[in-house]
């Protein structure tokens, strides 16, 4: 097996186990594989009949997958999960579990350009297949779209007042580094400068990655993948996650805000098993400061 990237310490990792609930002969899908934590834990309460299928479109990933004929490594967007069952006939899925969100390698790695803490390219890609940067969206998006674009991903109350601002500098320089990016924004920060940055950052990160569409898309092609009692588990990381999760969850015919697309009317029944998302133990704080803003929800497929 090649030498563990260490990404993060797997979040909610017993709460996790838990609320699968997993049969020691179930198949099971890890939509978000990462540094693989939440994957072994799968993996110690299947027998040799069990099966696990992982996906992560990172490329670093890769080298964290154990050498064990149970598992299947897809190195694709979690979007696509359902045809990638569908193309390997797995059957039916006995339970799911997604960690959303960036890694804490990917945030350490300073040159994939997704953390304020350093100088590096406006990078951001999740899967480094993909052209599009965070510079492109900045270079490229109108004055309104980024404007949308700061106000329902980063929820940023001036957001037409950077989005103005960032078109001017434009005109006249390149913005292509995080220190650019700041430099031409400092005027705008607002409140906690900390928070602040990390509102923008994010509402480029979701923008680029499609992380909610992402998310969206994932809920509604597994559900019908999913076997009668099968486990859904879904850790967010932020309330517009979180949001989409519990609607799906409730009610799928409900449009969801935030997201520039209906989810799609889909007959399924969902039990919820936590009514209110399980957090990080004052224990897990202390430990790993990444768990402070999770939630997890657990709900089981009728």
């Amino acid at each position: 097996m090649n030498k563990e990237i260490f990404y993060h310490e797997p979040v909610l990792l017993h709460e996790c186990i838990e609320g699968l609930s997993i049969k020691p002969n179930g198949t099971y899908l890890d939509a978000t594989f990462g540094g693989g934590g939440h994957s072994r834990a799968i993996l110690s309460h299947l027998n040799t009949d069990g099966k696990l299928i992982v996906f992560d479109q990172d490329a670093d990933a890769r080298q964290n997958v154990p050498d064990d004929d149970r598992i299947l490594f897809v190195p694709e967007n979690f979007r696509y999960a359902a045809r990638f069952v569908r193309l390997y006939r797995i059957g039916k899925i006995d339970g799911v579990l997604a960690d959303l969100g960036v890694s804490s390698h990917q945030f350490d790695t300073a040159h994939r350009g997704f953390s304020t803490r350093f100088d590096a390219q406006l990078d951001m890609r999740m899967d480094a297949r993909q052209v599009k940067t965070a510079a492109h969206i900045l270079k490229e998006y109108s004055e309104q779209d980024l404007k949308n674009m700061f106000e329902q991903y980063g929820e940023i109350t001036n957001a037409k007042i950077l989005a103005k601002q960032l078109v001017q500098v434009r005109q006249a320089t390149q913005i292509q580094t995080i220190q650019q990016f700041k430099q031409a924004i400092e005027n705008c920060v607002y409140g906690n400068p900390n928070k602040y940055w990390a509102q923008v950052f994010q509402a480029l990160r979701i923008e680029l990655n499609e992380e909610l569409i992402v998310l969206q898309e994932f809920l509604e092609t597994i559900t019908p993948c999913l076997a009668p009692q099968a486990r859904l588990c879904v850790i967010t990381f932020h309330s517009l996650e979180d949001r989409i999760v519990k609607q799906w969850i409730k009610n799928p015919n409900k449009e969801i805000p935030h997201v520039l697309q209906k989810i799609k009317t889909q007959e399924h029944t969902f039990k919820t098993i936590t009514k209110k998302p399980i957090t990080a133990t004052d224990n897990e704080l202390k430990s790993n400061p990444r768990s402070r803003s999770a939630k997890l929800r657990v709900a089981e497929y009728i």
